[in-house]
């Protein structure tokens, strides 16, 4: 049985470099997994109970735990405030040409727009924001 405290220590370990190397919240689990099951070899623990209570404790980590700790770790999103336009109405200020940038004018502030529709959209026309790209506005004609 001396033989499954090793085998623990290099899913632990191989499971730890892996998680370092992808960041990807998934291999940790495992090696948690491993960890008790590591315990459990130390104390002599059979080694079917072993590989049960592993797989067990790692899928049960990895369903449950996984997605709290990555919702909580998201860093990248930077919030702009500008995802607030999408569904309101603008006034198209520059017309909007099809396949080209045209301006409107929304919350007393003027973006570069482009249209989804197949005509174009005259100037004092109301538009939808249907999405946000960078700097300009998805809109459609109302």
């Amino acid at each position: 049985m001396e033989y499954m405290i090793i085998i623990w220590f290099v899913i632990i370990i191989v499971a730890a470099i892996i998680e370092i190397n992808t960041m990807d919240l998934s291999s940790i689990w495992f090696s948690a997994g491993a960890l008790v099951s590591f315990i459990l070899s130390l104390v002599n623990f059979n080694a079917i109970g072993q590989i049960v209570v592993f797989l067990v404790v790692s899928l049960l980590l990895l369903i449950s735990v996984r997605p709290i700790v990555k919702n909580y770790l998201k860093t990248n999103v930077i919030s702009t405030n500008s995802d607030r336009l999408i569904g309101k109405v603008a006034v198209c200020t520059k017309e909007i040409k099809v396949g080209e940038r045209g301006e409107v004018k929304i919350d007393g502030k003027y973006w570069l727009a482009l249209s989804t529709a197949d005509e174009d959209i005259e100037e004092d026309e109301k538009v939808e924001v249907l999405a946000i790209e960078g700097v300009k506005l998805i809109v459609n004609k109302i």
